[in-house]
């Protein structure tokens, strides 16, 4: 059999992948041999062999087959499984290697004689896993847009390396910082909440409270909340952890996930991992990854944010470290487009906006977010601009660029004209017609004017606006989803003029959405009977807790960003004034409870992870404005000239962004 490479990873422990489907019989043992690499910082260990009690696994690929095909569907699933540590397979029984054996991880540890082949698009997107092509095939780039990508390769290079230089300057600054003692306090418990997985850090725990004797999976790994924790350490100038999270993640992307014998798409992120310790022969023990797809998860519901924070936190891990080789790994080149071809493929629905179910972000519970929820749009619009940035420009990825381009272009204008309101824009659905049928319609979705509620009328103030949370046929979503706007802000899916409307709202709301601890989750919170028809009577969800209408102070220092973004960093710095009274004497809590966020939230965890990373990155944010510069987005004049309906001759495709150009270009 050939010899299977595998990421360029610290080897210390093996793989365990019970998995379904075999079509092949048992066979003997095998043990494992050691390989060298190129990368002198991870050392070489030798694997173990793996148990007979370890459960079948997929086919591997026969004798016949090219090394660089993937031979089935299934490849690389698994439920659990550790580091792929070793890296040349000499005599695998069947029924112990997985898919993952599978010879796509031939291309992990070596880029430089891999990441320009041809073949990478054919291998690993087109036909290698069985998916469908992103764009059309027919689609062709034509030389101009070559060379224009020849000429942004080019420019990015410049501008990376004059990055580097500032954010060294900057870094070199900081280290003559004093810390106060609430940082070092925040310091020493961000720390302790660090897990490690043969000998290296992964990851930190979502809460890490001593005295909690049922932590349910708070003690897991997950994605999303160890995203401020990645950008407190890249901050802190400590990268390897980061790197770890984001190798390690990797490999668990596309393994065995199933709800009642039924599996997602491939891509798929998990929500959570966990390291667990599995006892071998003769007295000896192994550390395996084990993953959460959502199949443990209350509701059983499939994060969808988790892949788009990933690739949200490489582009930061670039971007902070100046690592880009991290970047064009093949595997990691690999893992962008997975998530990309799960995102963008086709479906049932007429919208740019991606449609998922409830629960399947940072509101994980049953809240009415279901459609097309704003905080998912703007993390998959920021998903996209980042993807776009670090995709390797060959032959492979030029559709793919496209791709990206013409749903980064309708999604902006669907986001902006008809997710924003304002008092303009209220007293325009105030009179909407209904029942219109043709493509000159100015009520689109059928929105009847009785959904405005009366709460909003009031409300909203002269001089702001917002994106609503959500938008459907005859369903507008009206209330303020704080982590949909202001990550809108952050990565200019909004316009410039709605960025600085938000950032009025809040200020001018500063009592309902900041209070006395930032920031409210959502306003306003849903109450009697509409809560328990919304939420099914979720005793958790009650009104202004947890998600709904609760403070989380995790959302500091995405705010932050967003204020320093648009040069008002006095919002922020008074939003962490306020945090830093209560946070150390509240021991960090998950959440805060009522109107104002005056009380510790009834089932919040104590000293929880992300609300003690989210109040450091907001610091060290606020600090060095020249590192903050580089982690969000200004506004992309390019993709406003770019429009979907130019690829096609069809007559029946009317574009309509001639009535609200004048709102895209603001």
């Amino acid at each position: 059999m050939n010899s299977i490479k595998f990421m360029n990873m610290k080897p210390c422990c093996r793989i365990l992948l019970p998995c379904k489907n075999t079509a092949f019989p048992k066979s003997p043992t095998l043990s494992y041999s050691k390989t060298n690499f190129t990368n002198t910082q991870f050392n070489n260990h030798s694997f173990h062999s793996y148990p007979a009690r370890v459960l079948r696994f997929s086919t591997i690929f026969s004798q016949s087959q090219k090394p660089c095909s993937v031979p089935t569907s299934t490849w690389g699933q698994s439920r659990i499984f550790s580091n792929t540590c070793c890296y040349n397979f000499s005599k695998i029984p069947h029924h112990v290697v997985a898919g993952v054996a599978s010879n796509i991880r031939n291309f992990s540890t070596s880029i430089e004689t891999r990441v320009n082949d041809k073949n990478f698009e054919r291998i690993y997107v087109q036909g290698g896993i069985n998916v469908k092509p992103l764009v059309v095939d027919k689609i062709d780039l034509d030389e101009n847009v070559a060379k224009d990508q020849e000429d942004r390769s080019e420019i990015e290079n410049v501008d990376k390396s004059v990055e580097n230089d500032r954010l060294n300057e900057a870094a070199s600054v900081k280290v003559g910082k004093e810390e106060s003692e609430v940082e070092k306090e925040a310091w020493r418990l961000l720390r302790s909440a660090v897990v490690t997985y043969c000998g290296s850090p992964v990851g930190t725990v979502a809460a890490n409270d001593p005295n909690d004797k049922l932590p349910l999976n708070y003690d897991q790994v997950f994605i999303r909340d160890f995203i401020p924790s990645a950008f407190a350490f890249l901050l802190k100038g400590e990268g390897e952890i980061v790197r770890n999270f984001l190798l390690h993640t990797l490999q668990l992307q596309s393994w065995e996930k199933t709800v009642d014998c039924y599996s997602p798409g491939q891509g798929l992120m998990p929500a959570s991992f966990k390291v667990r310790t599995v006892a071998l022969d003769d007295n000896k023990f192994e550390e395996v990854l084990d993953p959460d797809f959502g199949e443990s998860a209350i509701g059983r519901v499939a994060p969808v944010d988790s892949g788009l924070w990933w690739i949200i936190l490489l582009r930061a891990y670039g971007k902070l470290t100046g690592d880009y080789a991290l970047q064009e790994r093949v595997d990691v080149q690999t893992g962008i487009k997975l998530i990309l071809n799960l995102c963008l493929s086709d479906g049932f629905d007429m919208f740019p906006s991606l449609l998922v179910t409830d629960g399947s972000c940072m509101i994980d519970r049953r809240m009415g977010i279901h459609g097309h929820p704003l905080e998912i749009q703007a993390l998959f619009y920021s998903a996209l601009r980042c993807s776009r940035e670090m995709l390797a420009l060959d032959d492979g990825s030029k559709n793919l660029v496209r791709a990206i381009n013409n749903r980064l272009s309708a999604l902006s204008f669907h986001i902006r004209e008809y997710y924003w309101v304002d008092l303009k824009k209220i007293n325009e659905i105030y009179r909407y017609k209904t029942e219109e049928y043709s493509t000159e319609a100015t009520n689109k979705f059928n929105i009847y004017p009785e959904q405005i509620p009366n709460w909003l009328m009031h409300w909203i103030p002269e001089e702001g606006g917002y994106l609503i949370g959500n938008l459907q046929p005859a369903h507008m979503d009206f209330r303020f989803f704080t982590l949909g706007n202001l990550w809108s802000i952050v990565s200019s899916l909004s316009t410039p003029k709605q960025n600085e409307s938000i950032l009025n709202l809040i200020e001018g709301k500063w009592d309902d959405l900041i209070g006395q601890m930032p920031l409210k989750i959502c306003y306003p919170a849903v109450e009697s009977e509409e809560w328990r028809i919304i939420t099914g009577s979720d005793p958790k969800n009650t009104p202004w807790s947890y998600h709904n209408g609760g403070s989380w102070p995790t959302l500091l220092w995405q705010f932050t960003l967003a204020c320093m973004k648009m040069g008002r960093g006095d919002l922020a710095k008074k939003a962490i004034e306020s945090a830093e009274k209560r946070l150390p004497v509240d021991r960090w809590p998950e959440y805060y409870d009522t109107r104002n966020g005056k009380f510790i939230g009834k089932q919040a965890r104590l000293y929880q992870t992300w609300s003690i990373a989210g109040f450091l990155t907001s610091k060290m944010l606020l600090e060095n404005p020249e590192m903050a510069s580089v982690l969000f987005w200004e506004e992309d004049y390019d993709l406003l000239e770019i429009c979907v309906c130019g690829l096609s001759n069809s007559s029946r495709k009317k574009c309509s962004r001639g009535l609200a150009k004048s709102q895209i270009l603001v």
